[in-house]
């Protein structure tokens, strides 16, 4: 399973349509283990490119501070799961702890 974490400074990016880079994080499930984090930089932001550009690069599982409805939509149709309203740490910590069904999410911080 690849886990994708839209991040900036190292840490979640609030909004993931303006993050810097993404985290893409190979998990093994059963270990609940990572088992590798390989760092990419995030393309220009263009309205419905993400979801299509991290499906090809194996993506699973979103974890995003906010998201709008039309994203989650096209993630899903992507073939990748969306979890919205985690905190702002680290990629490694919210791999790990959506691993061990301790993920806490709260409010999803963007509505549009």
């Amino acid at each position: 399973m690849r886990i994708a974490v839209p991040q900036a400074e190292g840490k979640l990016a609030m909004h993931f349509g303006h993050c810097e880079s993404f985290a893409l994080i190979d998990v093994d499930v059963e270990n609940k283990t990572i088992l590798k984090k390989e760092i990419v930089t995030a393309p220009s932001h263009e309205p419905g490119l993400l979801p299509r550009w991290l499906a090809e690069r194996g993506a699973n599982i979103i974890i995003a501070g906010g998201m709008g409805q039309r994203a989650q939509q096209l993630f899903r149709e992507n073939k990748i799961e969306v979890i919205v309203g985690a905190g702002s740490v680290t990629p490694e910590e919210l791999a790990t702890a959506y691993l061990k069904n301790e993920l806490k999410t709260g409010a999803n911080f963007c509505d549009h």
